[in-house]
């Protein structure tokens, strides 16, 4: 995985509101790397701290990272079970919202 490509996927990432959350197929997608989920999993390892990682979660709405619960109730956001609760109505889909 190229600097490049982190580097896309972190700016994306940082236009993520508050209270809201997207997925890592959503932002695969938005810097033209659809299926590679994965790879924006990768490159949100080691992200730089302005980067709001803990707003980014599987497409089913389950925390990848468990740690990151506190840091989006923070947000307003409700969590059950690992999961986010009301994930359709907080999805932020950066195709559409940019």
């Amino acid at each position: 995985m190229n600097e490049a490509f982190k580097q896309q996927v972190w700016e994306v990432t940082k236009l993520v509101p508050k209270g809201r959350v997207t997925s890592y197929g959503a932002i695969a997608k938005a810097v033209g790397y659809p299926n590679h989920s994965r790879h924006v999993g990768k490159a949100m390892g080691g992200c730089p701290k302005d980067v709001p990682a803990h707003r980014v979660i599987s497409s089913s709405g389950t925390l990848s990272v468990p740690e990151f619960q506190p840091r989006l109730e923070a947000e307003g956001i409700v969590v059950e079970n690992f999961r986010i609760k009301n994930f359709k109505k907080l999805f932020w889909d950066p195709i559409k919202e940019l």
